[in-house]
């Protein structure tokens, strides 16, 4: 592909984030976005546009043979199958966490990529985040020394405002659970930051969302790193009125550091030996969804990526590998809960 040429895109899924990644794309001078595919009327979206608009994928990729990469922002449960779709009529994918809802799944995205000579996106945006990015340097040099503990806390508010009827948040098999939905970026962070986990325990409740949802508002977590050291998970999204916090905390035998915030935006402790803490960059506020907020809107630098891979300048952020473990580590964790949860 030609350096000056544009990245075209389509878009599957047109809620908040597909909204999201349409901006992202047409801020982008190296890419164009071709055409969007939803179920819902244009109306009904508030989605005023002259682009082409499909209600199916099917008639999406029939029309548009020009298009290079499709966004998938479709609800969890219509990622693996719907990137299959797009694998299959040889596009490029970006898959919005999860990449889906099961290893199994995962694993046939990967192969039909393989398969088809294409790459894999996943959308984990909170690895571009200034403590982040600080973190995998703290954690590569080594500055920490060995790492003894780990703690990742998410607690979120996610009530009848989020989980309204007839949306497809809280249905177990489009949402997947509070884990896939909310919180699998930070489970990659991690994953990210110190390897896989084994030993898994889990202690799973729903509080505040018996009403409203398949599936648990909250856990604790533990286990173990496969590279060492012990970690934690605690969950929830029964917080009243608005978001507490998502921080990680992690003791080594050198130093001792805390990213914190509503959506780990904040390095709030960093005591390291021989070490100063330097000045980082802003982070970007988080997505605003009106009564609720979400992650980082760091969905620019995904696009950025895509175009600069496609274009043959850098290598992927995000691979399907990673995305595969996420989901992976996910069903593990979601082995130790009941079944009426």
């Amino acid at each position: 592909m030609s350096t000056n040429q544009k990245i075209k895109f389509a878009v599957i899924g047109l809620g908040h984030i597909g909204k999201r990644h349409c901006e992202m794309i047409k801020r982008n001078s190296g890419a164009e976005l071709v055409a969007i595919c939803d179920i819902k009327k244009q109306e009904e979206l508030n989605w005023d546009s002259d682009l082409p608009y499909y209600h199916s994928v099917n008639d999406l990729l029939t029309n548009h043979p020009e298009v290079d990469v499709v966004n998938i922002c479709t609800p969890n449960g219509l990622h693996a199958k719907q990137a299959i779709e797009a694998l299959e009529a040889k596009k490029h994918i970006v898959v919005e966490k999860p990449m889906a809802l099961n290893k199994t799944d995962a694993e046939k995205v990967i192969f039909k990529a393989l398969q088809m000579s294409k790459q894999v996106f996943a959308v984990m945006q909170n690895r571009y985040s200034p403590p982040s990015v600080w973190l995998k340097e703290m954690v590569e040099e080594k500055r920490l020394g060995d790492i003894f503990m780990v703690q990742l806390n998410c607690y979120w508010n996610r009530d009848d405002r989020y989980y309204s009827n007839g949306n497809w948040h809280g249905n177990k098999e489009l949402d997947g659970g509070t884990l896939f939905t909310q919180f699998s970026h930070f489970i990659d962070i991690m994953y990210w930051l110190f390897g896989d986990i084994t030993n898994i325990n889990g202690n799973f409740k729903d509080f505040a969302h018996q009403h409203s949802t398949d599936f648990e508002d909250s856990g604790f977590v533990t286990f173990d790193f496969i590279n060492g050291g012990t970690g934690s998970l605690n969950y929830s999204t029964a917080v009243w009125d608005k978001n507490l916090e998502s921080s990680i905390t992690i003791i080594g035998n050198q130093g001792t550091v805390k990213v914190s915030g509503q959506y780990m935006n904040e390095v709030v402790e960093c005591h390291v030996k021989d070490y100063e803490m330097p000045v980082l960059a802003e982070s970007n506020p988080p997505n605003d969804y009106g009564p609720y907020k979400g992650s980082a809107a760091n969905h620019h630098y995904i696009i950025d990526n895509v175009v600069e891979v496609l274009k043959g300048n850098t290598t992927i952020t995000t691979n399907a590998l990673e995305g595969l473990k996420v989901v992976e580590m996910i069903e593990r964790i979601y082995q130790n809960k009941p079944s009426n949860l």
